[in-house]
């Protein structure tokens, strides 16, 4: 039996947060005691980390990551062992990555090539979501299927006419299987045919620039569609989650939804948090650096979002992380926005941003837990295995600085990618050492890691459902 004691550290859950030493074994939290007690004092273990001034967090759930995404004639940066060592620098220790079912194949084809392309290279802890692109029979069968065995959330795209749009016929049909057996549809919402509109008129006005990839994709379009994806999951009786909201407006459907008692669910990530349309602007093709899908907002919907996680209309923060070079990828888009991939890198620096977002006041410390760790875990069906740091969870364990100061830069992560959406961006606060099911992953800021180490995480049905 392998034994590790940390001690002396501040541990923070999404409900408490206590000085207290953590005992593991075998890769799991055997117990917690109140530090400097006799039952703390008692533990011996062949590994002792000294956690005193620190915080030990439960390792960062990002359930929303593209590794290897194939996406307007590229491929996302990040392999599953580039993309899970980044995130294990970040302090995350589980992914849930989306495989994705093509057009005219099956929803077990696309799974089997993504557990080819994750199996035996990830660092940490791993687990799937499927991208539901043909919507027929055979498919709403095998949406049963994958339930029964793990996969049981669904993603959907009322955006991207041609690659992997659903019209509302067949995601009716998608949110009524689910309805039935349990799944959980995650919505992509935006209207893609109206963007695509608008799209057409910009480029012939001559408006080719990275910064009309936001103006064409309105916040009205987003709203519009969120509330739409609400109305259907209510028809079909299903649970709804909408994934990356960026606009206030859409912020203001969902609220509406919950106020009302439906179990409707809403994700942000940071870079909606912390970025904004003036990124979008930079001059010459910068601007590229920062196209994703949703866009990036103008800089007063970033009050909404922080607002909307206080009061918990947004629940989870995920990156959405899917990196593509500005050398040669983002490049593809010169003269033309709508070329330009879709996808930010951010899988490394999520933890950290939302640390920041506790110094400066705009959440408090265990909402930075239940926002990163456990909410995900739980809306996920992977909580307490995951999420947390309790008797019995996966000793998925962050010991974490939080007086260390640093200036994020694509010079010193670990993305595969020749930028950073926060280059300069100095941040208070840093992960030192990373536990994956008990095994030291970082090390006093050293990657001890290695791929292969990562498992694939079956998971349990939505956890906030009745």
């Amino acid at each position: 039996m392998s034994r590790t004691v940390i001690r002396g550290g501040l541990v923070i859950t999404a409900s408490d947060e206590i000085h207290a030493d953590v005992l593991i074994e075998d890769g799991r939290i055997a117990a917690l005691a109140a530090s400097g007690t006799p039952a703390a004092e008692a533990w011996t273990a062949e590994k002792v980390i000294d956690a005193t001034g620190k915080y030990v967090i439960p390792g960062g759930v990002d359930a929303h990551t593209h590794m290897e995404l194939p996406f307007g004639g590229t491929f996302a940066a990040d392999t599953f062992e580039t993309g899970t060592r980044a995130a294990a620098w970040g302090g995350t220790t589980t992914i849930v990555d989306f495989a994705v079912q093509s057009l005219g194949h099956t929803l077990r084809e696309g799974l089997d090539a993504w557990h080819a392309k994750a199996e035996g290279n990830c660092a940490i802890d791993y687990a799937f979501h499927m991208i539901v692109s043909d919507v027929n029979q055979d498919t709403l069968k095998e949406m049963d299927l994958l339930v029964e065995e793990g996969v049981t959330s669904f993603k959907q795209f009322m955006a991207y006419p041609g690659v992997f749009y659903s019209d509302d016929g067949q995601i009716l049909r998608a949110m009524q299987r689910s309805a039935e057996n349990g799944g959980l549809i995650m919505m992509h919402a935006e209207n893609g045919i109206a963007i695509d509109v608008l799209v057409e008129q910009a480029l012939a006005r001559g408006e080719t620039d990275p910064r009309y990839h936001g103006e064409v994709r309105k916040a009205l379009l987003e709203a519009e569609a969120t509330h739409r994806a609400i109305k259907l999951a209510q028809v079909a009786g299903a649970p709804l989650y909408v994934v990356h909201v960026s606009a206030m407006e859409a912020v203001a459907e969902l609220a509406r939804a919950r106020d009302e008692g439906l179990n409707v669910f809403g994700e942000t990530c940071p870079q909606y948090l912390f970025l904004s349309t003036d990124n979008l602007a930079e001059p010459g093709f910068e601007g590229s650096k920062y196209v994703c899908s949703t866009p990036l907002r103008p800089r007063e919907h970033q009050a909404k979002l922080w607002q909307g996680l206080r009061t918990n209309d947004l629940q989870v923060v995920s990156t959405d992380h899917c990196p593509f070079c500005f050398v040669g990828q983002k490049e593809l888009g010169r003269g033309d926005f709508s070329k330009i991939p879709n996808g930010l890198p951010g899988v490394e620096n999520r933890m950290d941003l939302l640390h920041q977002a506790v110094v400066d006041g705009h959440i408090s410390r265990r909402r930075w837990i239940e926002i990163a760790c456990a909410t995900p875990a739980r809306m996920f069906g992977m909580y307490p295995k995951k999420g947390t740091i309790t008797p019995g969870a996966d000793a998925d364990v962050v010991i974490y600085d939080p007086h260390a100061e640093q200036t994020v830069s694509a010079e010193t992560h670990h993305m595969n990618v020749d930028y950073s959406a926060y280059e300069g961006k100095r941040i208070t606060g840093r992960v030192e050492t990373v536990l994956s099911r008990g095994v030291p992953v970082i090390t006093e800021r050293e990657y001890t890691g290695r791929a292969g180490h990562g498992v694939y995480t079956p998971r349990s049905t939505c956890q906030y459902l009745n």
